[in-house]
This record gives structure tokens, sequence and C-alpha cells, in this order.
């Protein structure tokens, strides 16, 4: 069975994290983390009948939120990882910019990461930044591709023309993805565009 690295704490979310929220098919607000928590939550107290969907902006991955009491104790909650990371972490030099996450390998990997000098976290962080910088282009691409596919799946899966209209991205037949959701609802379609328009750069990049 593969071991686990445990992180220190909770991990939160990143302050620069921006999103995007959809009350059922219509957007509801765009931008910091913060901002879309706080319209959203003042949705929910209006009675809005949703779904309310929040989607990070860089991945389209959606984005879970406690909900429960008032403005002020939704956003309090948005950085308690932080906060408990923070309280936990013992006197010395601060990790800036280290997120702590959960990393499972095989008893191999680890074997071969404790023959190595500097540590696993930092031998790991090295072989990212070797891979990032071999493949950078081609890892953006990916990263694109499966944005739109995210979105698309979430968003659209139920609409007229689905299938025919995943085919033609992924083939980057931009006029004929225009057409097949020309006829969707215009917040998810403008929100699926502009993905796509990054996807279809990114892969040209890639090339």
């Amino acid at each position: 069975m593969p071991d686990t690295m445990h992180p220190d704490g909770p991990t939160p979310y990143p302050d620069d994290t921006t999103c995007t929220a959809f009350d059922h098919q219509h957007l509801l607000a765009s931008g910091a983390l913060t901002d879309v928590v706080r319209a959203a939550k003042q949705a929910l107290d209006a009675g809005t009948r949703g779904p309310l969907l929040i989607f990070d902006d860089h991945g389209s991955r959606q984005i879970e939120i406690d909900f429960r009491g008032t403005v002020h104790e939704v956003l309090a909650r948005l950085h308690q990882g932080a906060v408990a990371e923070t309280v936990g972490r013992s006197p010395g030099r601060p990790k800036l910019g280290v997120v702590p996450r959960e990393v499972t390998l095989l008893p191999r990997h680890w074997d071969w990461l404790g023959q190595q000098p500097g540590g696993a976290s930092a031998i790991l962080r090295r072989l990212v930044e070797q891979a990032l910088r071999d493949n950078g282009a081609k890892e953006r691409a990916r990263q694109a591709v499966e944005s739109v596919d995210r979105f698309m799946r979430v968003m659209a899966g139920d609409l007229a023309g689905y299938e025919e209209a995943s085919r033609a991205f992924y083939r980057g037949e931009q006029k004929r993805f225009a057409t097949l959701t020309a006829a969707w609802p215009i917040d998810v379609r403008t929100h699926l565009q502009r993905l796509a328009a990054i996807a279809w750069d990114e892969r040209k990049d890639a090339c």
C-alpha cells in the first residue's frame, strides 16, 4: 500500500484566488474569492433557488463553501486554514509561500527520496520545477483543456449539442464550436468561450 505524507494543517484558499459564481445558468459574480463568496451568500439569504456553483478561474474546479451563519462567519471560515497553520507552527524561519498538501508514494519512492540530499520536500520541489521548465507549455495547454472540460460537463452537460460541441472543441473547430453553443444560456456560453479561447491559444503555443 502507498504511504502517505500528511500536511501540517488544513490548506487555505490562496489570497489571490479568483473565481466565478453561477446562480443556475446565470452569472452571479466574478472576481476575488472573498467578493464572490459575499455575493453568493447574499443571494442565498435573498432566497435564490440555485443551484449556486462557484468555479475557480484557474482550472474550473468547484469551490465548496460552508454558507452557514452570517456573511462575516462565512468569510472568516475561508481563512481558518491559514490561522490554524500559523498557530500550530513552531518558532523559526517562516515558510513563505509553502502550502502543505498530502503526497502519496510507494515505498520504493520513499526509499529513493531518503537517499537524496536535502530531504523529501526539497527533492520534490526540484523535480516539479524541472518538469515545469521542460514541459511548461504542454502542461499549461493540458490544464487549459481540462478547465474547459470541467466547466462544460457541469454547466452544459445537459444542454442540446453538448457532445458535438465537446468534439468540436477538442478538434479545434472554433466556428463549429461557436455555432453549436450559440443557443446556450448567454452567461454559460460567454464564460465557456473565454475558457476555450485560452485553451486553443495554449495548445497553439505548445506545438
